[in-house]
C-alpha cells in the first residue's frame, strides 16, 4: 500500500523548481500551489535569494502567505512584511569574513533586511561571472553602497548572508574551505557562487522553524528543490522531493523525485503529495 502524507507546508526553491528554464511558472503549477493554499496548506518560496528579489508573479498567486529567503536566514510573513523567522550572521562574524575573504578573487555581497548590498565593482563581476540569465537579477537586486564593511559595521543587525561569484573553480574551492573555516554554512546554487549563512543555519532549519512557529511538525512538511543549497532542505523535510532535472547529488538523497521544471514537477509533487493525501 502507497504511503500516505499529513502534509501541511510546502517549501519551494525557485530557478530549475518552480520556474522552468523560460523562468516563468505554467498554469499547471500555479493551479496546483492555488489549490494547496485553498485547503489550508502554506506553500512558499525557500529561496536564496533576497525578499526583494523573490519574483511577485510567486508571491502574487492566491494564498501564498510566507516567504522563505536568504537560505533560510529570514522567513516573511507577506500579509503583515514582519520577520517570523531571523537567524543572522551575527555582525564581528560578519565583518571578519568581509576582511578573511576579500583576499580571495571573488565578487562580494551581503543580504541584509530583504535586499542585497554591494559596492560597484562586485556588483559588476557578479553579474559578469553569473550564468547569462541571472544577470539581469544581480542588477536588479543590488543596491551600490562604496565601502561594504563600513556600511555593515554601522547597521544595527548582521546580515542573513553573505554572496560571491569566481570566475576561478581552484579559487572557489579555495574560498570555500576558508568560509568553512571561520564555521559558516557554505552552500552553492550555481556553479560558480558560494553562499554563506550563519552557524547551522540552511534552508532546512529555516522552514522547520517556520513550521513550528506554525504548530507542525517535521513530518508534515514537504520541500522540492534541485541543486546544492536545497540539499538540507530535504533533507530536513518529512518528504524530500527532487525535480527530475537536479544535480546528482540531489537525486541520490531525496525521498522522492518527480517531473522536471519544464513538465510542472511541481504540481506533480502537489497533486500526489498532497492533495490526494487529504
Amino acid at each position: 500500500m502507497e504511503q500516505t502524507y499529513d502534509i501541511r507546508v510546502v517549501g519551494l526553491d525557485l530557478d530549475g523548481t518552480v520556474f522552468d528554464d523560460q523562468k516563468t511558472i505554467s498554469a499547471r503549477n500555479r493551479a496546483a500551489i492555488t489549490e494547496a493554499c485553498r485547503r489550508g496548506v502554506q506553500v512558499l518560496p525557500a529561496t536564496g535569494r533576497p525578499l526583494n528579489a523573490v519574483p511577485e508573479e510567486f508571491l502574487r498567486i492566491p494564498g501564498v502567505r510566507y516567504a522563505l529567503t536568504s537560505n533560510g536566514a529570514r522567513v516573511v510573513d507577506l500579509t503583515t512584511g514582519e520577520s517570523v523567522v531571523e537567524l543572522l550572521i551575527e555582525t564581528p562574524l560578519a565583518l571578519t569574513a568581509l576582511r578573511e575573504l576579500s583576499r580571495f578573487d571573488g565578487s562580494m555581497d551581503v543580504f541584509w533586511r530583504g535586499k542585497a548590498y554591494a559596492e560597484p565593482k562586485n556588483i559588476r563581476l557578479a553579474a559578469d561571472r553569473t550564468v547569462p540569465e541571472l544577470r539581469r537579477y544581480i542588477f536588479d537586486s543590488r543596491v551600490a553602497v562604496d565601502d561594504l564593511p563600513a556600511w555593515l559595521a554601522q547597521q544595527d543587525q548582521g546580515p542573513e548572508k553573505i554572496t560571491m561569484f569566481f570566475a576561478d573553480p581552484a579559487e572557489r574551492e579555495r574560498c570555500r574551505r576558508a568560509a568553512v573555516g571561520l564555521g559558516l554554512t557554505v552552500s552553492s546554487s550555481l556553479p560558480a557562487n558560494l553562499e554563506m549563512n550563519a552557524p547551522g543555519v540552511d534552508k532546512g532549519q529555516g522552514l522547520l522553524a517556520l513550521a513550528e512557529v506554525l504548530g507542525y511538525t517535521p513530518a508534515q512538511v514537504m520541500a522540492c528543490g534541485d541543486s546544492g543549497n536545497d540539499t538540507a532542505m530535504l533533507r530536513a523535510a518529512g518528504l524530500g522531493v527532487a525535480m527530475a532535472n537536479s544535480t546528482p547529488d540531489i537525486l541520490a538523497l531525496a525521498d522522492a523525485v518527480t517531473g522536471s521544471n519544464n513538465e510542472s514537477g511541481v504540481a506533480q509533487a502537489i497533486q500526489k503529495y498532497v492533495l490526494n493525501s487529504r
